[in-house]
Formats: structure tokens, sequence, C-alpha cells
């Protein structure tokens, strides 16, 4: 128990780091071994008192992370994993080659945790201390995956452009979640060693690391008790097989490791998510209570209609030789629908990149609400009162409904992660649930909150993305082709609802190439194409306008 408890320790770093966060990392018993050698040299080396050396090994696996994420984090794809493996090397080594260290005779002797006189040094006593620490990383890792912060951790998995229109600045978040998963390993690494009573560089190597990666995904990535699933299965299963396999012969319990491949194999086969959420889709799903009711969050002050909301002066954006956009310009003004509609290839979804924050602008400005924005991050557009949606519906299909309402509302709320943690953001919890169940409800969705976003038709998921949007209380909301898709009734439906936002004084910024769509909607509309703005004018104006015709229809009607 106290071994799985270790293990179980460590992996819940990788469950927030890789199976919530989903950033892949095989270096995290490189962290477990510099809590564990903080506290050794501490303890042994200078007689400091092991309290000490735990808040040494959090401080230095701390450290290191920020350094490690800083330099490393950026990266993505299959870069990011090969980072890893070569600072969890590089480390590994450093632990063998130091006289400090003991080089890879390692470091013994080492004394046991005291606590009021009370040595815990036995297994029994040991075993309290460890299952203390892992019940209560456990408790405190489940309230902060509920928090604002936990949601943003949550949202990174899946890519970063949603998340950073919600004002959400992912390098941070990803750092942040690095750190936590080291400290957790570091805990670990500080139980292991006043457990054990030695440390040596073996049991921090990368095969130590892979084993690691292997509970946590064994058990379940993406939920917390999927650590001490994963573990026990790991650590049983290990024992049990070098015991068996002994049997047929001298060295063949070395062979467990075989063994261990195969089954690895057939989880993945057969529950790809891990053994917890696979019982998990046997058990009844409650849903919790409803959410309180709670007084609105603030507001921003309205514009004055007519207002100029987002001016666009000569926007241009090239790709090599290529001109995508050429020189575009317009505005739009509080409390009206603009339309930017064109042929497919117009240069529609760049001009939308562009004024959102997605892309940076060749040449060109972008003012919005009189600030010069040209080339701002889309979380900066966010923080100013820019929400939008995408072309291709971008929700976080494992979270209900309400989560990825309450995810727009990220900028509204203030609590960190240590306040999340520790449960002391009820009252904002509460108040950010209770805006995103409003939003729900002027869109119609608030009937099944608790539902996952993943079992919604299309028409009900870019319903739900403009509700993710409006929780955000923003000023001009940009709606990136939302009838793509859509059947005839849906596309009414989505129409009548872009109206009654519009009565309530939503400015609102449409980019579509449905002409049906929009003509019996917007206010007024810019056309679009092959990257110049070909006219702009009323509904009736641009159906009048020959050559818009010419651009959708290959000649004049």
């Amino acid at each position: 128990m106290n071994y799985i408890g270790l293990s179980a320790l460590a992996a819940l770093g990788l469950v927030l780091l890789t199976g919530v966060g989903g950033l892949t990392s095989f270096g995290q018993a490189a962290f477990v071994g510099i809590g564990a050698y903080a506290t050794a040299v501490l303890t042994t080396e200078f007689g400091a008192s092991p309290w000490l050396g735990l808040l040494a090994g959090l401080a230095v696996a701390g450290a290191v992370a920020m350094v490690l994420g800083a330099a490393t984090l950026r990266l993505s794809g299959h870069l990011l994993p090969l980072s890893t493996i070569a600072w969890g090397l590089a480390l590994f080594f450093l632990f063998g080659n130091l006289d400090l260290l003991g080089r890879h005779t390692g470091i013994s002797a080492i004394p046991p945790v005291t606590l009021g006189g009370w040595s815990l040094g036995s297994a029994a006593a040991s075993y309290y201390l460890v299952w203390g620490a892992t019940v209560a990383a456990l408790l405190l890792a489940a309230r902060l995956l509920e928090s604002r912060q936990g949601r943003a951790i949550r949202a990174l998995r899946g890519g970063t452009a949603m998340a950073e229109s919600l004002g959400i600045d992912t390098f941070r978040v990803r750092l942040w979640v690095f750190v936590i998963a080291a400290l957790c390993a570091a805990l670990s690494g500080w139980l292991f060693a006043h457990v054990q009573r030695v440390v040596s560089p073996s049991a921090f190597e990368l095969r130590a690391g892979i084993e690691l990666l292997f509970m946590a995904m064994l058990g379940g990535a993406g939920h917390v008790g999927g650590a001490v699933v994963g573990a026990a299965l790991v650590t049983l299963g290990r024992d049990a097989l070098q015991d068996g396999l002994a049997r047929f012969g001298p060295g063949m319990g070395r062979a467990e490791i075989v063994v261990f491949a195969a089954l690895f194999i057939l989880v993945l086969q057969t529950a790809r998510g891990g053994i917890l959420p696979a019982l998990g889709r046997w058990l009844p799903r409650r849903d919790p209570p409803p959410p309180e009711p709670a007084p609105p969050l603030p507001r921003r002050p309205c514009p004055t209609p007519g207002e100029t909301l987002l001016a666009v002066e000569g926007l241009e954006k090239r790709f090599g030789g290529l001109v995508a956009v050429g020189g575009v310009s317009f505005d739009v003004r509080a409390g009206e629908i603009l339309g930017l509609i064109g042929p497919n290839g117009a240069g529609k979804s760049t001009t939308f990149n562009l004024v959102t924050g997605a892309q940076r602008p060749t040449a060109g400005r972008v003012r919005f609400r009189g600030a010069d924005v040209t080339g701002a991050p889309a979380r900066r557009m966010a923080a100013l009162g820019l929400a939008r949606t995408f072309q291709h519906v971008r929700l976080r299909p494992s979270m209900t409904l309400l989560e990825n309402v309450m995810l727009g509302a990220h900028l509204r709320g203030r609590a960190g992660l240590v306040a999340g943690a520790l449960g002391l953001d009820r009252a904002e919890e509460t108040a950010l649930r209770a805006e995103a169940m409003r939003a729900l409800a002027r869109v119609g969705l608030d009937a099944t909150p608790h539902a996952l976003a993943g079992s919604l038709a299309l028409g009900q998921q870019r319903v739900l993305e403009i509700a993710r949007a409006l929780a955000a209380d923003p000023v001009l909301v940009v709606l990136d082709e939302p009838a793509a898709g859509l059947r005839r009734l849906e596309k009414q439906a989505l129409a009548g609802l872009l109206r009654e936002l519009r009565a309530e004084g939503m400015t609102i910024l449409l980019v579509e190439h449905d002409m049906e769509f929009v003509m019996g909607l917007v206010d007024r509309i810019v056309v679009l194409d092959f990257g110049v703005r070909l006219a702009e004018g009323t509904p009736a104006e641009i159906r009048a306008d020959a050559r818009v015709q010419e651009a959708y229809l290959g000649g004049v009607a």
C-alpha cells in the first residue's frame, strides 16, 4: 500500500498534465528524483529536518519545472514528448555523476520523518503519512479541476485556439499545470526517500517515467482516481507477474515487461480512456443539483447605438506571394448585424482571423472601441469585449453544456489556482454557474445543462457556442459561418435567435457564404471577392449589384 500511494502521487501529476491538459511527459520520474535527492542531501549531509527537506524538494522541483517548462512547453506535436525524454535522461545522468549525490551508489541512512517526537520510520507508521498525503493531493486536485482555473486546464486538450479566444493565457496555464505535476512528483520523492531510507539513480531512470505514464493511462488519465487505480494495478500486477514467471525458470521474472506491454496494448484496444472511465459507463450517472441562484455579474458599459465598435482600415494578409486579403476596409456599428459574405476562397475566414487576433496582418489597421488592436492576440481581444464562434465547432465534448458556457465567462472571474484547490472560490463559482445558466436560457438550452456537449446535434452545438460567447458579456459577437452544415429549419431557428439578440442591443459581425441566410437577417453587407472588398450596402442594394451577381453566379442574372 505504501508503494501504491507513492506511485499514485507521482501518477496524479501526469493525470493533470497528460490526461487533462493533453501534454505528454515521459520525465515525471526525474522530478520524483529531485524531491528524493533534495531531502536526502539536506538530512544526511547537513543534519536538517525532513520537513525542511520537503520544502527544499518542492522548491527545487518547482524552479526546475519553471525553467524546463518555459523552454519546452511552446513545442507542439511529437516535439514536446521528445523534449521530456531529453531532459529526463539528462537529470538521470546528473543524479548518477555528482559526488554530492553519491554518484551511482546513491545516498543511504536517510532518517525517518518525525512528527512531535513520534518516528514514522516503520512501514505501518509510514502508511498513514503516505496515504494522508495521497488522499490530500487527490482531494485538492479534484477541487482544482472543478474550479475556474481547472476548466482552463481542461480546455487545453484539443488545441489552444478556442481557449485563447476565451481570454485564457494558454502558455501560462500549461506552465502552471506542468509545475503542479512536478510538485506532485517531488512530494512522492520526498516520501520515497524517508520510507525507503535510501535513494539511488536507478529508481528515477526513463523506464520509471514510462511506467508512471502507463499507470496514469491505464487507470484513466482524465480522472483523478485513475492515478490510484493505475498505480494499484501496475504495482500489484508487476509483483504477481515476477513471482509467477519466475516459476518457469531463472531470469523469467524479468519478462514481466513483455506481458505488461501486451496488456497495455489490450487495454488501449478495448478501453482507450483507461479502466476507470470504462467502468463508469456501466454506472448510473447522477446529475448535480440545479445551480443556485445568484445576482448577475457586473456588466460592461453598453456602447452608444450607432457607435463604431470595429474599424478595419486597409487590412492585408500575404502568405509568401499569395495575397489572401488585399486592402479591405469596413466598420461595424453598435446595435447592428453586419454580414461579411463572398464566394468560397473570397478571403472571409482570413479576414475573420485577422479581426479576432487569430492571425497577424501584413499591413493595415484594426481599431476596436477606439483602441488600435492591430496584431493583438486573441486573448486580448476577448478581454476588450470581442467574443467569437468557429466555422468548425470547437467545444469540449467531454464537458457538460454548463461547463462549456462557464468557460466563456472565464475572464469574469478572478479566483486562482490556490483558491480553487482549497475551495475558497465557492461564491464566485456560484455566480459564474448562474451566469452560464442565464446564457443557456437565452438560447433555449437550459433544460439539460448537465448533458455532455458531445451528445448534441450540430445545430445545437452551434447554438451552444453562441451561449458560450454570450457568457463573456461581449460588446461584439463575431460568428464564423454559423449556418454551415445546418438544415433549413435549423437555419431559421438560428436566424430567429440572432434577431432576438440584436433586439436586446447585441452587435453581431456575421461571416457567411449563404446568401439566402444573410439577406433576410442583416442590416448591412460587405462582399469580398478574391481578397478585396467588392461591394457594401443594404441587402437590397447588394442583391441588385451586378458585380455581386457575377461573383456568385459567374455572370449577371
